[in-house]
């Protein structure tokens, strides 16, 4: 069972991993493409492209890692002010909405996956590109913060620590 968990963080801090080169290529091929434009080029077609693919497989391959990480955003001014009893409740019934939530993203972004490979859909812009391969990081990466979420619904890691917004 440690080496399963070993393998889905490492899985994890791969998706991370490649979420940051992506956010390294969007800053190449944003400085690329503007310098081409102030040189009188035309930027190549698929550097746009390639860019705002990179922006959604960038968001959600690093979302769950922020998750796991306690990195995303939420306000802790309400449960800072809560006593611990209180703060536990609520802690856990905001994470489990967030299991909620998550789930059902990843089943309709699996709906919508299937949908885009039963169609044969096409993203056709600078090359035809099937949209199943844009769609097929909605299942899994919400399904990846549906797990990590309900660590916090279960384990003994609360997603709210009640400190920020007061010891900052």
């Amino acid at each position: 069972m440690q080496v399963l968990g070993q393998l889905y963080r490492g899985f994890l801090y791969a998706m991370a991993g490649i979420a940051g080169a992506m956010l390294v290529w969007l800053m190449v091929s944003v400085v690329t493409s503007v310098t081409m434009r102030n040189l009188g080029l035309q930027p190549f077609a698929w550097l746009f492209t390639s860019s705002e693919y990179a922006i959604l497989y960038m968001t959600m391959l690093g979302a769950p890692w922020l998750v796991r990480e306690r990195g995303h955003v939420h306000i802790e001014l309400v449960t800072a002010a809560l006593p611990a009893h209180a703060r536990r409740i609520v802690s856990r019934s905001v994470a489990a909405i967030c299991v909620a939530i998550c789930a059902l993203l990843a089943w309709k972004g699996a709906e919508l996956m299937l949908t885009n490979i039963a169609r044969n859909d096409l993203d056709v812009r600078a090359y035809y590109f099937p949209k199943w391969v844009l769609t097929a990081a909605f299942p899994v990466c919400f399904g990846l913060m549906a797990v990590e979420f309900s660590r916090y619904v279960f384990g003994k890691t609360l997603m709210h620590s009640g400190e920020a917004g007061i010891h900052e």
